[in-house]
């Protein structure tokens, strides 16, 4: 589902309270305002939050929401004993 306008966020809602999964293309709100993009995701995240959902990036285009009792799986990076590099 394409997120053209900050319009588009309530029948987003509405679909994720229908039980639909939404892959959403944020690049259309993008190329118009990087900050409605934050604003957006930002709405989205609190709501999904509220609702016992579960959101996620998908790339650099995507953002993927799901309904309650749905998760996303997450790979769990393991961390590494070798020293980070600095610019230093």
């Amino acid at each position: 589902m394409p997120l053209r306008d900050l319009s588009d966020l309530e029948n987003m809602k509405n679909e994720v309270n229908s039980g639909n999964i939404l892959i959403i293309r944020i690049t259309p709100l993008a190329s118009k305002s990087i900050e409605d993009v934050r604003s957006a995701v930002n709405e989205l995240t609190q709501f999904v939050e509220s609702v016992g959902g579960d959101i996620a990036r998908l790339g650099e285009e995507r953002v993927v929401i799901c309904p309650q009792n749905v998760r996303i799986w997450r790979e769990k990076t393991s961390a590494s004993s070798e020293p980070i590099p600095t610019a230093a």
